[in-house]
């Protein structure tokens, strides 16, 4: 069942954007040739103790508790990367995610940030999943269905020989990290069939294009959590909550002054 939003929550669940974004400036700061990401890692966590936020990722169940507060994935590792002991090599690219409650409320967003010096293709893969974002986001203002927005993703990232990852999906996000509804940046049959959704005011949704330079296909690591590239090709991930209102989308976890569309400049971080 999807529950939509008032302005009020909307407002309250924007706090809690601004808190995401600043750990994402955090992490900016700290993203370099010789870094370590459980450095990177710790440094987040203690950000949200100081901010009185609750950490969204550290806990969540599965085969293993995921134990740590941000998901930190490298190169060919496309989500639910474990940070710890790895260095961050110039040349890299490191897609952080996370995510924080305050006051009952939650943000969630990820960004992919260069290490030094990448590759022309890697720079283009992150540009194009930016872009991607940056797509849904306008759409969102215009169209009526998720399916509307979705396939013109699709189409984009396909336009640019590129891959759409469909094993990971969107979601919806408000009291809790994971509502529904599912929103994919794919568009099949059975969605069409069972999952499409209504753009309306008071939708909350954590939009998150993940792409792929190579293949769609990902697998999992033995660690239970980390999703790789079938072919170990760079993937990249972008995320922002999104809300939709009467006066078009607001993107809840960018910086101060780029929420509306009117006055983003397509980074956000």
């Amino acid at each position: 069942m999807i529950t939509l939003r008032s302005l009020r929550e909307i407002n309250l669940m924007r706090q809690a954007g601004l808190v995401v974004w600043e750990a994402h400036q955090v992490a900016k700061e700290l993203v370099r040739p010789g870094a370590i990401t459980g450095d990177i890692d710790a440094a987040i966590e203690r950000f949200f103790e100081q901010k009185g936020a609750k950490p969204l990722f550290k806990g969540v169940p599965g085969p293993v508790p995921f134990p740590t507060v941000t998901c930190m994935s490298v190169n060919e590792e496309v989500v639910h990367g474990i940070p710890g002991r790895r260095t961050l090599r110039e040349g890299d690219i490191v897609s952080i995610d996370t995510g924080c409650k305050l006051n009952g409320w939650c943000g969630d967003s990820a960004w992919t940030y260069p290490v030094g010096q990448i590759a022309p293709e890697v720079q283009r893969l992150l540009d194009v999943t930016l872009e991607s974002l940056n797509l849904a986001t306008r759409l969102m203002a215009i169209k009526k269905r998720w399916s509307e927005v979705a396939r013109e993703i699709e189409a984009y990232v396909k336009d640019h020989h590129f891959s759409v990852v469909e094993s990971m999906v969107g979601h919806g996000i408000g009291r809790e990290l994971h509502e529904e509804p599912q929103a994919p940046n794919y568009v099949s049959e059975s969605f069409l069939r069972d999952g499409d959704f209504d753009l309306r005011p008071g939708l909350v949704i954590a939009v998150e294009p993940m792409v792929n330079l190579g293949c769609k296909d990902v697998k999992v690591r033995r660690d239970h959590w980390t999703q790789v590239t079938a072919d170990g090709r760079p993937s990249a991930h972008f995320e922002h909550t999104i809300a939709i209102t009467k006066e078009g989308p607001l993107r809840l976890t960018a910086a101060p002054g780029q929420e509306k569309l009117d006055s983003f400049t397509g980074s956000g971080i």
